[in-house]
C-alpha cells in the first residue's frame, strides 16, 4: 500500500484524496494555508465533500510543507489548467506543481497527472521538469501516469466513485499499476488507454464535443430570434425523435468546457493544422454574453424603460447551478456588456462567495435584491430562484429575461 500525495486540493483533488484516504495513507498538499486550516476543521468551501466524509477519510492528512511529500511514493497532480487572456494554455500551475514534485521525487516513484492538458503535454512539458529538478531519468528511475478528471462540480449523483475512469501509464507495467490503483476507489470501473497521449486526447475531446453541440443550439437560438421563433419550443418538438441530442442554448463557461477546446486547438496549430469547426463553435459560445445583453436592452427599450442609469438585477454568477464555482463564468460577459450602456447592476447569487467574486471579476454582489428593477436577468438556475419573489421587484414595464428557460414562458419577455 504505497503512500499517495495529492497535489492541489480543489474541486478535483479533494474528492480524490478523501476516497483514497479511506483506504490508505494520503498526504493532501495545497499551497493555500487557509484551505489547509479549513480542511483540518472539516470544512470544504467547494461543498464537494461533506464534513462526515472528511472525517471518514481517517488516513488523510493535509499540509503545505513540501518536506512531508518525501514520504509519498505516488504523486497525483490535480492543479487547474486555465487559459490566458489570449486564449492560450496557461501551464503555470502545472509546471509549478511539477517543480514541487521534482524536489521530492525518488527512484521508483510514479507521478500521475489528472489536470486537463493537450495530447503530449505530460511527456513534453511536465516530465522534463521532473527530470531536471530531481536528476532522475524518466521510465528508468521514475514513471508517469495520466488519468483525466471527470468531476462535475455540484453534482451529487455522478460522483468520483460512480464515474468510469480513464487510466494510462508510461510503460505497460505502470499502466496496469495505475489502473489497479484507481480500481480501489472507482466502483464504476476503469478504461485503460494504450498511452498517455490517448488518455490526454480522450479528456480534451469530451468537452470539445459538448462545446460544439451547445454552440450549434446557440447558433439556432440566434437564427430563431430573427424569425421570432421560440428556440426551446423547437428543441422540444425535435426532441420527440429518439436519436435527437437534448442540448440547450446557454452561456458556456466553467473550468472545462469553455477552456479545453483551446488546449486542443493550440496543439493542432503548433503542428501546422488550423482547426475550423472547433474554433467556430468557441467563437459562437464566447459571444453569447454580448447577444444576451443586447437582447435585454432591446426589450427594455420596447417597454419604454430608460437605458442609461437604469437598474438591472442579474440572478446568479456561478458557472452552473447549485454550486459555488465561479471559474470562467460567462455571466460576467453579460454584466460587462450591460455596464457599457451605463446601467447599474445588482448581482445576486446565494451560492457564490462575495469576496471571491470581487477578487476574480472586480464585481460586488448583493446579499439580497432591493427595490424595483427595470430588468431582471435569470443567468443561473439555482434551486433557490424557484421561490424568488419576482413580483416584489418588477413593475408593468420591467423586463424578465430567462437565459436558462427556468421560468414558465408566459412569465418572461425573452429567453434563449
Amino acid at each position: 500500500m504505497k503512500k499517495i500525495a495529492v497535489i492541489g486540493l480543489g474541486y478535483v483533488g479533494l474528492p480524490l484524496a478523501v476516497e483514497f484516504g479511506k483506504k490508505r495513507i494520503v498526504i493532501g498538499f495545497d499551497i493555500n494555508n487557509k484551505r489547509i486550516e479549513e480542511l483540518n476543521s472539516f470544512i470544504d468551501r467547494t461543498r464537494e465533500v461533506e464534513p462526515a466524509e472528511l472525517k471518514e477519510a481517517k488516513y488523510l492528512s493535509y499540509t503545505n510543507d513540501i518536506e512531508k511529500l518525501k514520504e509519498a511514493e505516488i504523486f497525483i497532480v490535480t492543479v487547474p489548467t486555465p487559459i490566458d487572456q489570449y486564449k492560450k494554455p496557461d501551464l503555470t500551475p502545472l509546471k509549478k506543481a511539477s517543480e514541487t514534485v521534482g524536489k521530492v521525487l525518488k527512484k521508483g516513484d510514479i507521478v500521475i497527472y489528472e489536470s486537463t492538458v493537450f495530447p503530449g503535454c505530460t511527456e513534453e512539458e511536465c516530465v522534463p521538469i521532473l527530470e531536471q529538478i530531481s536528476g532522475l531519468t524518466f521510465n528508468k528511475d521514475f514513471f508517469a501516469g495520466y488519468s483525466p478528471e471527470r468531476i462535475n462540480p455540484g453534482d451529487k449523483v455522478h460522483r468520483l466513485p460512480t464515474i468510469k475512469k480513464v487510466t494510462s501509464g508510461s510503460t505497460p507495467e505502470i499502466a496496469e499499476e495505475v489502473d489497479q490503483l484507481y480500481l480501489e476507489i472507482i466502483t464504476a470501473g476503469t478504461h485503460k488507454a494504450s498511452s498517455l497521449k490517448v488518455a490526454e486526447a480522450a479528456k480534451v475531446i469530451e468537452n470539445s464535443q459538448r462545446d460544439l453541440n451547445i454552440a450549434f443550439v446557440n447558433e439556432l437560438s440566434l437564427i430563431f430570434e430573427k424569425m421570432d421563433i421560440d428556440t426551446y419550443e423547437v428543441l422540444e418538438a425535435a426532441g420527440t425523435k429518439w436519436n435527437f441530442l437534448p442540448f440547450r442554448p446557454g452561456l458556456v463557461g466553467g473550468h472545462c468546457i469553455g477552456v479545453d477546446p483551446y488546449y486542443l486547438t493550440y496543439k493542432a496549430e503548433s503542428l501546422g493544422y488550423h482547426p475550423e469547426v472547433i474554433l467556430s463553435g468557441r467563437r459562437i459560445n464566447d459571444n453569447m454574453g454580448m447577444f444576451v445583453a443586447n437582447a435585454v436592452i432591446k426589450l427594455m427599450n420596447q417597454k419604454g424603460n430608460p437605458i442609461k442609469g437604469s437598474r438591472i438585477l442579474v440572478m446568479g454568477i456561478t458557472f452552473k447551478e447549485n454550486c459555488p464555482d465561479i471559474r470562467n463564468s460567462k455571466v460576467i460577459d453579460v454584466i460587462r456588456e450591460l455596464k457599457e450602456f451605463g446601467i447599474n447592476i445588482d448581482v445576486y447569487d446565494p451560492h457564490a462567495d462575495q469576496a471571491e467574486v470581487q477578487h476574480e471579476y472586480g464585481v460586488d454582489t448583493v446579499s439580497e435584491a432591493s427595490g424595483i428593477y427595470n430588468a431582471i436577468v435569470l443567468a443561473v438556475s439555482h434551486d433557490e430562484f424557484k421561490s424568488f419573489p419576482l413580483d416584489n421587484h418588477m413593475n408593468a414595464n420591467s423586463v424578465l429575461y430567462d437565459i436558462k428557460s427556468f421560468y414558465d414562458k408566459s412569465k418572461v419577455d425573452g429567453r434563449l
